[in-house]
């Protein structure tokens, strides 16, 4: 007789089949939940910056409200002496906001221009062997600490101004405006290279089709094609002038000069909590309050110079296709 043609398959390999789909289940809800742990820890590493901020800005806020308890906001604002540890007692911050943007205005001018140039020659001009070494370099600077500035500016920079200034202050705005200004060219500098570097090659080939010279290519191309970035750049290096605090407590002194005058002993905000900080002044007294209303004055500045340079960049970004 012939074999039965109608003999039923054995079921091995559906059990096979089975357990490939339970063994890939089982792998994609070990994967689900390795992805949502891994989405949990970023999440909590992003949460602790904003706890942080929100912590720094409520211990601020806490002490900046009792100061002004005592004191009026008006008198804070508009008064021109700043003498909280004497006996008698003013509570004027214009003359630390005086010296701290006598530093930052004082910097900006050195540091600008020095770094927009410095930009444009390694993103125009330098070889890849000149970028290699002169890049290194301006980190150097960045790198060094601000301390070291400070007594720069001290015994190097000021004996050298009062050769030709011999009326100039051992501790002078100048000085520290020179050495902040040389601490922020990197930041100018690193900034303004990468917004022109991400202007399209396409526009300079176009400039340099229309018979422009690589000078102009630069200047009346590539720089106003980059300008929010670099505009952005420069609000940033100004915002880090401000907040700079060893070498200008160093360089400038501690005295709150109302001066316009670059030679003479000034004091900045942030030299202010540097003096106030060392341990002599007493938790809770009117003096110990002010730290905190000058640091929310402070926190304010650069808030709003950091939001007008997001501003900046958002409102005058060219794009490209």
């Amino acid at each position: 007789m012939a074999p039965d043609q109608n003999v039923m398959p054995s079921d091995g390999g559906g059990a096979s089949t089975a357990l490939s789909i339970d063994s890939d289940l089982r792998f994609k809800r070990s994967r689900n939940v390795q992805e949502q742990a891994i989405g949990l820890l970023l999440f909590l590493c992003a949460a602790v910056s904003t706890l942080v901020t929100v912590g720094v800005v409520a211990v601020l806020l806490t002490e900046t409200v009792r100061f002004f308890s005592q004191v009026s906001v008006f008198e804070f604002l508009t008064g021109t002496q700043w003498t909280p540890a004497f006996q008698e007692k003013h509570f004027g911050v214009l003359p630390l906001l005086a010296g701290s943007f006598m530093v930052a205005a004082g910097s900006a001018l050195i540091a600008l221009p020095i770094g927009l140039l410095t930009a444009i020659f390694l993103s125009e001009y330098a070889t890849a062997r000149l970028q290699a070494i002169l890049k290194p370099l301006l980190e150097i600077l960045a790198g060094i600490p601000t301390v070291v500035y400070g007594y720069f500016a001290l015994t190097f920079i000021t004996p050298l101004m009062r050769t030709f200034f011999p009326e100039t202050d051992v501790f002078n705005a100048a000085s520290a405006s020179i050495v902040v200004g040389i601490m922020i060219i990197p930041t100018v500098s690193s900034l303004s290279e990468d917004a022109l570097r991400a202007v399209p090659q396409v526009l300079r080939e176009g400039a340099y089709g229309l018979g422009a010279t690589k000078l102009e290519v630069s200047t009346r191309v590539v720089v106003p094609a980059a300008l929010s970035g670099i505009i952005a750049s420069f609000i940033l290096a100004i915002s880090r002038a401000i907040g700079e605090t060893m070498a200008v407590t160093i360089a400038a002194g501690n005295l709150p000069n109302m001066t316009l005058n670059p030679l003479e002993s000034i004091q900045t905000m942030t030299a202010y909590i540097v003096s106030v900080s060392l341990g002599d002044t007493p938790q809770g007294t009117i003096v110990y309050q002010t730290l905190f209303a000058v640091g929310m004055t402070l926190f304010v500045i650069t808030l709003v110079m950091n939001i007008l340079s997001q501003w900046v960049l958002a409102r005058f970004r060219e794009e490209y296709e």
